[in-house]
């Protein structure tokens, strides 16, 4: 019987600098879709003042052959001006972020304050009061709550006992 070598997956954040033009991402996506390849974390930022280039960081697995080939097939791109993986070239900073909200107030709120400054998460917005909307005959309700980006670490810790309502991820990011 003959039994078919299956190589080692290995996770790469590549890096594609792109112009920044309408369809580029679908373009991108569409490349992975085809071949059957995973996208596991897909972030774009705008890297230049006039926006005309943006960074996509793209989070992915496989086979080193497949990494290869999803590198030459991002590079033949036309509106691709360079892919990086990160991975291969050295260190580099890595980071997930996460928009957090929370019910809190009197005591609970002071101490969510001062563990979003423990971990230097960044205070969003607070609303204190509840709002009653009706729009189109659907009730929104808006409850007090405190936001804070913070690394998924510090809300999986400490806000699952506060009133964790609700988590946004990000994924992964690069500068």
């Amino acid at each position: 019987m003959m039994k078919i070598k299956q190589e080692a997956e290995e996770r790469h954040v590549l890096t594609v600098i792109v112009d920044n033009e309408a369809g580029i991402l679908a373009k991108i996506a569409g490349l992975f879709t085809a071949r059957g390849y995973n996208i596991d974390s897909l972030t774009v930022a705008d890297i230049t003042e006039n926006h005309q280039v943006s960074r996509i960081t793209i989070v992915t697995h496989g086979p080193p052959n497949q990494i290869d080939q999803i590198h030459a097939q991002l590079e033949r791109l036309v509106p691709v001006h360079k892919v990086i993986d990160l991975t291969e070239v050295g260190p580099y900073v890595e980071r997930e972020l996460a928009l957090v909200k929370v019910a809190g107030t009197g005591e609970a709120r002071v101490e969510m304050l001062r563990l979003a400054d423990v971990f230097r998460a960044k205070l969003v917005g607070t609303f204190p009061e509840v709002r009653r909307e009706v729009r189109n005959g659907v009730e929104i309700r808006s409850y007090g709550i405190l936001s804070v980006i913070a690394t998924l670490e510090f809300v999986q810790h400490h806000f699952s006992k506060m009133g964790h309502r609700d988590l946004l991820e990000t994924h992964t990011l690069s500068p």
